[in-house]
């Protein structure tokens, strides 16, 4: 796709560290963060602020592989979009898909997991063009949305955002999402075939094995690790940006016998052990980017976690004395 916008693509993917040959391998995975980088290159070497805002760009460029061929064999677009949302993350690792009811119509939600940095807009408003155009393609039919939104500031030229969608796009919205109507979603799929489904979703469920699915806790992880030096993050907030409600987040964690405020202490230990490792941070700032409001709570979780205040902590580290958790 950038490709075909004028841009040198394997001088683009080694300026992003990304190894041309690990390309031709299918299970290969690249980082969340490293594509984020290609995406800011190409926006800055190309010079075009709607990078990828182009109809034609995702059916021509975008390959869902056997995802798509499961969607195409379910029996109606929604229940297309539900198997790519149960299957995201044969695709990706960086974004989930939910459904959010509203009236007679229902947004379709993108959630971001694993970034430790911002994730470029261009990146983002692409991936859900890329989902509209697969509504388009497992349907074969127009289907319009009837709103889009983002939680981006608006561009100066909202022209082809316009173009692109079809239809009202709003910008500095609380989440990346596009709004179809419940008609749209009842449309049953003139491919629809059981036994083809079947066969494609044993291929998949195999490939999703074979990559390791990221559970949820982990995917929790990755957004605690990213909001902790904003403060301490709340689970519903969590929730949210994963594209779940609440009670949802609770139940899987439960089920992965685990739970948000473990998670939350195992990653401020993790981090507390990193930071305080890193002479540059006073233990004031180290409180702070582990999202502790008092600094008092840091000591008490410092003891708890290493048996020692985090100064004496910090003191063992520099001269090299082994160091072990507290039960």
């Amino acid at each position: 796709m950038f490709a075909s916008q004028g841009l040198d693509a394997p001088r683009l993917l080694c300026a992003a560290g990304i190894d041309l040959a690990s390309l031709e391998d299918p299970d290969a995975r690249v980082e969340v963060d490293t594509i984020s980088r290609l995406w800011e290159l190409a926006v800055a070497w190309s010079g075009n602020p709607a990078l990828g805002m182009e109809r034609e760009l995702p059916a021509r460029y975008v390959d869902f592989d056997t995802v798509g061929y499961v969607m195409m064999a379910s029996q109606t677009l929604k229940a297309g979009l539900t198997n790519l949302s149960r299957y995201y993350a044969v695709i990706s690792d960086a974004i989930t898909l939910d459904f959010e009811p509203q009236g007679d119509h229902c947004w379709l939600v993108l959630g971001l997991i694993g970034n430790t940095r911002p994730l470029p807009r261009q990146r983002l408003e692409y991936s859900l063009l890329t989902v509209a155009s697969l509504c388009q393609w497992i349907t074969r039919r127009e289907v319009r949305a009837v709103a889009v939104e983002f939680p981006e500031p608006e561009p100066e030229d909202t022209g082809p955002y316009l173009r692109a969608f079809g239809c009202p796009v709003r910008f500095g919205q609380p989440a990346i999402r596009l709004l179809l109507t419940q008609a749209d979603l009842d449309m049953p799929l003139l491919s629809c075939n059981p036994l083809l489904f079947d066969m494609h979703q044993r291929v998949v469920e195999a490939r999703l094995q074979r990559l390791g699915s990221p559970s949820t806790a982990r995917r929790v992880t990755g957004e605690i690790i990213c909001r902790l030096h904003r403060g301490e993050p709340r689970r519903e907030d969590i929730a949210r940006s994963l594209a779940m409600a609440d009670r949802t987040l609770q139940r899987r964690l439960h089920e992965e016998r685990t739970s948000f405020q473990q998670l939350l202490d195992d990653a401020r230990r993790d981090l507390a052990r990193k930071y305080l490792a890193e002479p540059s941070h006073t233990l004031g700032e180290v409180a702070e980017l582990l999202g502790f409001a008092d600094p008092s709570n840091f000591f008490r979780a410092t003891r708890r976690w290493f048996g020692v205040p985090p100064g004496q902590y910090r003191a063992r580290l520099r001269v090299g004395e082994p160091m072990a958790l507290a039960d």
